[in-house]
C-alpha cells in the first residue's frame, strides 16, 4: 500500500503540470488492465468470458479489454479515496457506474428525452402546420437533424467509441449550423431566397471542411470547441437582434428570445465539472436534462411563427 500510495502523490503532482486523465496514467491502473487481459482476454479465458458474456453487452460491443478497463477504473478510484485524493478522471471521463451496457446511464437517458421531445414536437408541428407555410420545409428539415444529433448522443453516452464520438460531435456541429441557416431563411431569406441559397452552400462547406479536418488531419478537441462556441454565439446575437426588433409586433418571437438566452445559460452547467452523484449523474447529464424543455419551447416558437407566417402569405395572395 505504501507503495501504491508513493505512486499516487508523484502523479498527483505530475498532473498538477500537465493536462490529460489522471487516472488512466496512473500506472497502479495500467499494470491492473495489463494483468487483468493476460489472465482473461486470451485462449479458453477469453472463450469463458465470451460464452458468459450477457447478449445485450456483446450486442452493444462490451469487449474483455473494455471489462478490464472498467474494472480496473474502480479499482483505482477506491485507492484513490482510501489515500485521501480526488476522484480521477480516465480517457478523458470521469468514473461513471455503468447499468446494463449504458456507460453514462444518465446523459444517454436524458439524450434519449431530449430525442423524444422533438419527435413530439416535430409530430405535433407537422400536424398543427400546413405544408404550405413558408417556413415549413426549413423547420422540419431541422427537426430531423435534432433528431440525428441526439440519436448519436445517445449512442455515445450508451457506448463511447472513436466512431460514435465523432457521429456525437459531427451532429452536434450540424445542428448548430442548420440553426444559423434556419435563421437565415428567417430573417433574410424569405424576402431574398438567393441570399438563403449562397448562404446555406457556405455553411455546407464550412461543416465539410470541419469534419475534413478533424477526421483526416487530426482529432483536435480544442479546435472543436471553439469552432462550436464561436458559432453558437453568432447564432445566438443574431436570433437575439431579430427578436428584438419585432418582439412588440410578434409577441411569439419572445419564446425565441428566451430559448437563445437558457441555452447559452445551461451550457455554463458543463463549467461545474465535478465527479458524478451517485456515480451517475454529472454536469453533462443535469445540462442534457435541463435542455428538454427548451426544445419544446423552441418548437413552439417555430410552430407560432410558421402559422403567422402562413396567416401573412394568404393575406398578401387575396390582396394580389
Amino acid at each position: 500500500m505504501a507503495g501504491r500510495a508513493a505512486r499516487l502523490v508523484l502523479l498527483a503532482g505530475a498532473a498538477a503540470l500537465a493536462s490529460g486523465s489522471q487516472g488512466d496514467r496512473e500506472p497502479f491502473y495500467r499494470d491492473c488492465v495489463l494483468r487483468c487481459e493476460e489472465r482473461n482476454c486470451s485462449g479458453g479465458a477469453l472463450k469463458h468470458f465470451r460464452s458468459h458474456q450477457p447478449i445485450y453487452m456483446s450486442l452493444a460491443g462490451w469487449t474483455c479489454r473494455d471489462d478490464c478497463k472498467y474494472e480496473c477504473m474502480w479499482v483505482t478510484v477506491d485507492l484513490y479515496l482510501q489515500e485521501g485524493y480526488r476522484v480521477p478522471q480516465f480517457h478523458g471521463k470521469w468514473p461513471f457506474s455503468r447499468f446494463l451496457f449504458f456507460q453514462e446511464p444518465a446523459s444517454a437517458m436524458a439524450s434519449f428525452l431530449n430525442g423524444l421531445a422533438s419527435l413530439t414536437m416535430l409530430c405535433r408541428y407537422r400536424t398543427s402546420v400546413p405544408a404550405s407555410s413558408p417556413m415549413y420545409h426549413t423547420c422540419v428539415a431541422f427537426a430531423w437533424v435534432s433528431l440525428n444529433a441526439w440519436f448519436w448522443s445517445t449512442v455515445f453516452h450508451t457506448r463511447d467509441t472513436d466512431l460514435t464520438e465523432k457521429m456525437d460531435y459531427f451532429c452536434a456541429s450540424a445542428v448548430i449550423l442548420h440553426s444559423v441557416y434556419l435563421c437565415c431563411v428567417r430573417t433574410v431569406g424569405l424576402r431574398y431566397p438567393s441570399v438563403a441559397s449562397a448562404f446555406r452552400a457556405l455553411l455546407l462547406l464550412l461543416l465539410t471542411a470541419h469534419v475534413s479536418y478533424l477526421t483526416l488531419v487530426r482529432f483536435d478537441y480544442g479546435y472543436n470547441l471553439v469552432a462550436n462556441v464561436a458559432i453558437g454565439l453568432v447564432n445566438m446575437a443574431w436570433w437575439l437582434a431579430w427578436c428584438w426588433r419585432n418582439h412588440r409586433r410578434l409577441p411569439h418571437v419572445r419564446k425565441c428570445m428566451a430559448v437563445a438566452v437558457l441555452l447559452q445559460g445551461l451550457s455554463l452547467l458543463e463549467l461545474l465539472d465535478f465527479p458524478p452523484l451517485f456515480w451517475v449523474l454529472d454536469a453533462h447529464a443535469i445540462w442534457h436534462i435541463s435542455t428538454i424543455p427548451v426544445h419544446i419551447l423552441f418548437f413552439s416558437f417555430l410552430e407560432d411563427d410558421s402559422l403567422y407566417l402562413l396567416r401573412e402569405s394568404e393575406a398578401q395572395f387575396k390582396l394580389d
